[in-house]
């Protein structure tokens, strides 16, 4: 494994040399999507112009081949992960589709009146899909409360627990506050009780090892975009006793066995839930993302981020009435915030004439928003390409707008 390089890993980012407003461009929302390598564009362009066919459908070369880099992408995912099969690694749009296909399919298996946990920091799309699945099956929601620091109540999620209870739902890391739940005990203390658990593992696979088998997820849903890779790609892991149970989330071409208008059979995992033409070329560019975060490790990337986190919120806290929110022990590289009275909007809007590039608004996270007695934050984001010279940058700039508003 190569020396951790930042300025080797800042020039495979060309869009880091931007300028915003006649400013040099600091890019603090990679929570929202992380930029993307060279090497990952590079290789979108090469299989458009050289294997652009259907997978799964042809004998011809071409089809094979983009079949053949689709799978290769199947298998690196599974080895990222330490999933026992690719038959447990189904490709999808992204997290938001992932879960939504768990709550319509493994959904179709309760009934009404089931409960399901989840937790205040959950952001909408493990949310709103399990609400969904209520209005079909009358399937109540348990929501687990946060502490005054962000971290979980896991007294309280213990004590959720009911012989109605049939899944728990809940994000590895909350994109709004940082923390890092601590999934491993939670999925302990659901299996005590029989029932399965689904990771929302969007904010935590670009900044922390994730092992499925050591974590013992019974299904982890994440976004290509989120670790350096294509829009448009997700993925769900799920075990095989589960998948193997549940339902087609979707019909049509490729998830089929055989089609007659009598009755239909299903193709093996995973194809039993990838209906239709798939995004193959950003499946087969996201191995290469897959493969940056390899050659500069995981561990190192979360290494680098931490020390950011740490200087930019003791640099951050200098400034008079500045109001972190989540401020757990161990958490990611998001730091959410508001100074004084002054709007969320405003602080964006002003920052970015500055160059600073963050997100503001209630980060799809509106009932964690009502927790905290606020509309919503400012929320600055780290990743692998991040310096000390952008947190300088930007707390230049955030002190010279606290002065604009104050």
């Amino acid at each position: 494994m190569e020396e951790f390089d930042i300025t080797q890993i800042r020039n495979e980012f060309p869009i880091l040399n931007r300028r915003v407003w006649d400013k040099p461009m600091v890019y603090l929302d990679s929570a929202a999507t992380s930029f993307t390598p060279t090497r990952v564009v590079k290789e979108i362009e090469r299989v458009y112009a050289t294997c652009k066919a259907n997978v799964h459908r042809g004998v011809h070369t071409l089809s094979q081949e983009a079949t053949d880099l689709q799978e290769a992408t199947r298998e690196s995912v599974r080895e990222f992960i330490n999933a026992f099969s690719t038959q447990e690694i189904i490709f999808t749009r992204g997290t938001t589709e992932a879960i939504n296909l768990v709550a319509s399919s493994y959904g179709d298996l309760l009934e009404n009146g089931d409960e399901i946990i989840i937790t205040t920091m959950e952001h909408h799309a493990n949310i709103v899909p399990w609400q969904l699945l209520g209005r079909r099956k009358r399937i109540i929601l348990r929501v687990v409360p946060i502490k005054s620091d962000g971290t979980l109540d896991f007294e309280a999620y213990c004590s959720l627990f009911n012989e109605r209870t049939k899944l728990v739902a809940v994000c590895h890391v909350s994109n709004v506050l940082g923390t890092v739940n601590p999934v491993k005990a939670m999925i302990r203390e659901a299996h005590k009780y029989n029932v399965p658990v689904l990771v929302d593992g969007a904010q935590a696979v670009s900044h922390h090892k994730v092992d499925v088998q050591e974590l013992d997820a019974d299904f982890y849903a994440f976004s290509a975009h989120k670790m350096y890779g294509p829009t448009g790609v997700g993925v769900l892991y799920g075990k095989l006793k589960y998948l193997s149970i549940m339902p087609p989330y979707q019909g049509g071409g490729e998830m089929i066995g055989t089609v007659s208008f009598k009755k239909t059979t299903y193709a093996d995992l995973p194809f039993k839930f990838e209906a239709g033409t798939p995004d193959f070329v950003g499946i087969a560019a996201f191995k290469k993302a897959i493969e940056f975060m390899q050659q500069w490790g995981v561990e190192r990337i979360a290494t680098h981020e931490h020390e950011l986190l740490e200087y930019a919120t003791v640099k951050m806290l200098q400034i008079p009435q500045m109001k972190i929110f989540g401020t757990a022990p161990q958490k990611s590289g998001v730091i959410s915030f508001l100074i004084g009275n002054e709007h969320h909007y405003d602080l964006g809007m002003l920052l970015d004439k500055l160059g600073i590039e963050v997100r503001t608004g209630h980060h799809c996270a509106q009932p964690l928003m009502q927790a905290l007695g606020i509309e919503g934050t400012v929320r600055v984001s780290l990743a692998a390409y991040n310096t000390k010279e952008d947190i300088d940058a930007f707390i230049v700039a955030l002190k010279r707008v606290s002065a604009m508003l104050g």
